[in-house]
C-alpha cells in the first residue's frame, strides 16, 4: 500500500502552502524510502508554487534533499538504511539516449523527470521535499559524505551543482580569472567552490553590502554593478563570467568585461528575451552560454570535493510553519545564503 506522508502544499497559484500529506509508492526493486531531515528553499519553488511556470496543483515543492535512507528494494545494491542520501532536481530520466549514457541525464532527450511538477513512469505526479519521506530510484539518490552536515549539504543539491558545473565544465582553477554576479543562494555557492578550485574570485554586485562576506568565502575582488566606472576598469580582464540572477541585465556590459576567448554563463533566468549586440560576441572571439545542473555522477563529485574542502551552504534552518514567510523573505532577498526547512516540523 502506498504511504502517507505528511507535506506542505500549494493548493493553487494565489494560495499559501499549507499542511497537507502526499502519497509515495511502496518501494519497488530498486527503489529507495528516504526519511526527510532537511529541504531548502529554492527560489525556482517559489516560481512554481505561485504558477510562474506552469504547474500541476495540488503541488508539493523542493528539490534540495537530504535524509536518511529508511527502506530499500529487494535488488538495490547502491544504498543501504541508514545511509545518508540527498536528492537533487530529477528523479528518472530516459537512462538510453546519448546524453543519459553520457552521465548528462539532466539533458535528457527525451526530458529529465523533475522532482517535482512532473510524472513519472507509472503516470503519477512527482511531489517534493516539502515533505518528510520520499522514494526514487537508486540512480538517482546521492550519497552524502560523513564530513558534510545535513542542513548544509541541502543547497548542494541544486545551488551547489548548479555553480559547480559551470565551473567545472569551464575549467576554473589556477590561472583562471572567474566572476561571480550577484551573491545570493547561488553565487555564495559559487564563489565558495571557485575559490576551492584554486580561480582568482571576483564578485559583482549591485551594491557593497555583501563584501564582508564575499571575501570571507574566498574572494579576491568585489565591484558594485551600480558604480560605471566597475564596467571600465574591469574591461577585458576576466576568463569566465557566471551570472546567477534572474533580473534583466544589460549583457553586452559584461561580456566586454571578458578576455578573448572569454564565457560569460547564465544560470540564472530572466524573465525577458535577452538581447546583445553580435559585435559584443565578435569583438575577441566570446562566447555566450548557459548551463543547468550537472547529472548524478557529476553532482556526486560535487558532494566529495564540498566534503573533501569542508563548503557547505550558509544556512538559515526554519520550521515548517515559516515556509511562507521565508517565501517572501527570499524575494526581498532577506537571507545569507538559504532556508533550509527542518522536516522534523512538519
Amino acid at each position: 500500500m502506498p504511504t502517507t506522508v505528511k507535506a506542505y502544499v500549494a493548493s493553487s497559484a494565489a494560495s499559501a502552502l499549507t499542511p497537507g500529506t502526499v502519497q509515495r509508492r511502496d518501494p519497488g526493486d530498486f527503489d529507495v524510502l528516504i526519511s526527510i531531515k532537511y529541504t531548502g528553499i529554492c527560489h525556482s519553488d517559489i516560481h512554481a508554487a505561485r504558477g510562474d511556470w506552469a504547474s500541476n496543483y495540488p503541488l508539493v515543492v523542493g528539490h534540495e534533499i537530504v535524509g536518511v535512507v529508511e527502506a530499500v528494494g529487494p535488488k538495490v545494491t547502491r544504498h543501504a538504511v541508514g545511509d545518508r542520501v540527498g536528492v537533487g532536481c530529477f528523479v528518472d530520466s530516459c537512462r538510453e539516449c546519448v546524453n543519459c549514457r553520457a552521465g548528462e541525464e539532466q539533458y535528457c532527450l527525451q526530458g529529465a523527470t523533475s522532482t517535482y511538477n512532473s510524472f513519472g513512469r507509472d503516470g503519477q505526479p512527482t511531489a517534493g521535499g516539502y515533505s518528510t519521506g520520499i522514494v526514487v530510484d537508486e540512480n538517482y539518490v546521492l550519497r552524502i559524505p560523513d564530513g558534510l552536515p545535513l542542513q548544509d549539504a541541502a543547497p548542494l543539491l541544486c545551488a551547489g551543482i548548479t555553480m559547480y558545473a559551470p565551473l567545472r565544465n569551464w575549467k576554473a582553477g589556477p590561472g583562471k580569472r572567474v566572476a561571480i554576479i550577484g551573491m545570493g543562494g547561488l553565487g555564495h555557492m559559487g564563489v565558495k567552490i571557485a575559490a576551492a578550485l584554486g580561480a582568482e574570485v571576483t564578485v559583482l554586485s549591485q551594491s557593497l553590502k555583501k563584501q564582508e562576506d564575499a571575501v570571507r568565502l574566498g574572494a579576491t575582488s568585489y565591484y558594485a554593478t551600480s558604480e560605471p566606472a566597475t564596467f571600465e576598469y574591469l574591461k577585458g580582464q576576466l576568463d569566465l563570467i557566471i551570472n546567477t540572477v534572474s533580473a534583466d541585465i544589460d549583457v553586452d556590459a559584461y561580456l566586454s568585461l571578458l578576455a578573448l576567448d572569454g564565457t560569460m554563463v547564465l544560470v540564472g533566468l530572466p524573465s525577458k528575451p535577452l538581447s546583445q549586440r553580435a559585435w559584443s560576441l565578435v569583438e575577441f572571439r566570446r562566447n555566450l552560454s548557459g548551463s543547468r545542473m550537472g547529472g548524478i555522477r557529476q553532482t556526486q563529485e560535487m558532494l566529495d570535493f564540498c566534503a573533501a574542502h569542508g563548503l557547505g551552504a550558509d544556512v538559515e534552518v526554519i520550521h515548517a510553519n515559516q515556509i511562507n514567510e521565508a517565501f517572501e523573505r527570499v524575494l526581498a532577498s532577506d537571507v545569507r545564503y538559504r532556508f533550509v526547512i527542518d522536516a522534523t516540523t512538519f
